[in-house]
């Protein structure tokens, strides 16, 4: 659940990143410049938070995607035939795959 709340978070920043940026950019007409210089630097804000969230969502991932290497390198150490059956049973269906095309 904690990953799921962290992508919609992160969703939610990009919008409202992308709704400022709207913002700037339709109307930099109207704007008087002290409001658009307010504008700019609540966009590059955001961009920053939204660069450091993303940064942080790569991280967790590349953690997990290790952790979880190394579950299966565990598994495959203590049960290799049963590694050398699931290997063998991906081939197979993959070889069925590709050859239908």
């Amino acid at each position: 659940m904690p990953q799921k709340r962290s992508s919609e978070d992160l969703r939610t920043e990009l919008q409202s990143l992308a709704d400022t940026l709207e913002e700037v950019l339709n109307d930099s007409g109207e704007k008087s410049k002290a409001e658009l210089e307010k504008l700019r630097s609540k966009a590059e804000k955001m961009l920053k938070d939204a660069r450091n969230a993303l940064n942080n969502a790569n991280d967790k991932l590349v953690d997990q995607t290790k952790e979880i290497a190394g579950r299966a390198d565990n598994y495959v150490r203590d049960n290799p035939w049963t590694g050398v059956g699931i290997g063998a049973a991906v081939g197979v269906v993959l070889g069925v795959l590709l050859s239908r095309r």
